[in-house]
């Protein structure tokens, strides 16, 4: 686990006087224009309750592979924001997500991670159920019958989300006026198909979920795989000497590297073929990748080919990014400002060899996992500018975003906003700007 600077529950909040959040409050938080962003964003629990609201209660949210929910009854429990639901398998063979809580008392309806169950019954009362979040059952249901004024079973069921899924990959909302996921999306599809696409049989998610916390903030890991390149050379070259016995090379032709993004959505990438895959210590990986090329110049496009393990990072609006290449796949979920609940993935191509399969999952595991060598560096640094926040004297001094800014270029082949440059603030400025219009948006739900 991580090392703590402060512990969570020890972080004070709020503790100075502040004007009611309005638009133009909201609005004078991020200088796009220049580059700088209030502190007030890390820190602040009414930010924080509006973003709960108005970006996670709003928006689509990645909440499962298909592949973890193949079978009828199969399920597993996750977040939509800080909202306990249940994604599983029903008997018509769609995917559900609805709300673990009983519409009786409130409690969990259900406990365990993942599995296989076709009921769902509360420990407090009894109540049960379906896959579908539909109440089937409940102890002594005549007393309810002979006594309430008017019971209704059939208008007890768990609210239910809108499900949509994109090459595998489960998408939730409990916004009913929500775009469809294919505008949510947009563009994005054409860097995802490098990732989910590239192989005609399909991914899969490996056995497993790591789970850890961060006394950081969500925004922070977020906004850094959206395409922060700019720390790897600083903060993890002890970790490339342990893995490769070399620091971090940070003179890359910048001609070919990009960042883009779309929607919020951002996709920082090079041409190289194996950066990131090189980090996974495999040759035989590394083999994989070039045997298949042919194949996905066919099915991809030479210039998306030469993505499939670059040195690259992904962030999917809002929390959920991915290193494509070494193939790691992460939800951060928000457990305040200054926490979060890490949930980590192996995403494979269903047709590779069971060997190779086993390679990127160690390969992930030494690099970014709770002991990873990546992965700790990142969150000290994640954790450590999340505490930096309790100084009153500090948190009036705003944060420099201004890298590259001015870069953007047309091309004829990438989609979105396309920007020239590996080190630049394009995309996390791009992901502030989502983030803006969303927070901005007072629709009620």
């Amino acid at each position: 686990m991580l090392t703590k600077t402060i512990p969570i529950n020890e972080i004070p909040r709020n503790r100075e006087r502040r004007e009611p959040i309005t638009h133009e409050t909201l609005r004078a938080l991020v200088d796009f224009e220049n580059g700088s962003i209030d502190r007030r964003l890390y820190w602040d629990d009414e930010i924080y309750s509006l973003e709960m609201e108005r970006i996670f209660a709003r928006t689509w949210l990645f909440v499962a592979h298909e592949s973890q929910v193949a079978e009828y009854g199969d399920f597993l429990t996750t977040f939509m924001g800080e909202d306990g639901v249940i994604v599983t398998r029903g008997q018509d063979g769609k995917v559900n997500v609805f709300l673990n809580s009983c519409t009786h008392r409130g409690n969990k309806i259900c406990l365990a991670e993942a599995g296989n169950k076709r009921r769902f019954t509360c420990n407090y009362h009894g109540w049960t159920f379906d896959s579908a979040g539909v109440l089937v059952g409940l102890p002594q249901e005549e007393l309810y019958n002979n006594t309430c004024r008017d019971f209704k079973k059939s208008e007890l069921g768990i609210r239910k989300a809108r499900v949509e899924s994109y090459k595998g990959l489960v998408f939730a909302t409990f916004n009913e006026e929500a775009e469809s996921l294919e505008q949510f999306l947009g563009d994005y599809r054409w860097y995802l198909d490098i990732l989910l696409d590239n192989d005609p049989g399909g991914t899969e998610f490996l056995p497993g979920n790591i789970k850890s916390h961060m006394a950081c903030n969500w925004k922070y890991p977020s906004e850094n795989f959206a395409g922060d390149s700019y720390h790897a050379a600083w903060t993890h070259n002890s970790g490339a000497v342990a893995l490769f016995g070399k620091g971090v090379d940070n003179k890359y032709d910048q001609s070919k590297v990009y960042q883009a993004n779309m929607n919020g959505h951002c996709w920082q990438f090079g041409l190289d073929q194996i950066g990131n895959a090189m980090v996974l210590g495999e040759q035989d990986i590394l083999d994989y990748l070039k045997e298949n090329d042919a194949k996905v110049i066919a099915r991809l496009g030479k210039l998306r080919s030469r993505m499939i393990g670059s040195i690259s990072s992904a962030n999917l609006f809002p929390h959920t990014s991915f290193l494509p290449g070494q193939n790691t796949f992460r939800t951060w979920h928000p457990k305040g400002p200054s926490k979060i609940e890490l949930h980590t993935w192996v995403l494979v191509n269903k047709s590779a060899p069971e060997a190779l399969k086993t390679m990127y999952m160690r390969g992930v595991m030494r690099s970014f996992s709770p002991s990873g060598v990546l992965e700790m560096d990142d969150g000290d640094n994640w954790e450590n500018a999340t505490a930096t926040n309790l100084g009153v004297v500090t948190r009036r001094q705003k944060l420099h975003y201004g890298l590259g800014i001015d870069s953007r270029i047309e091309h004829e082949e990438l989609k979105g906003n396309v920007h020239l440059r590996k080190y630049n603030d394009a995309n996390q400025l791009a992901f502030y700007r989502r983030w803006m219009e969303l927070m901005c948006d007072e629709r009620s739900l």
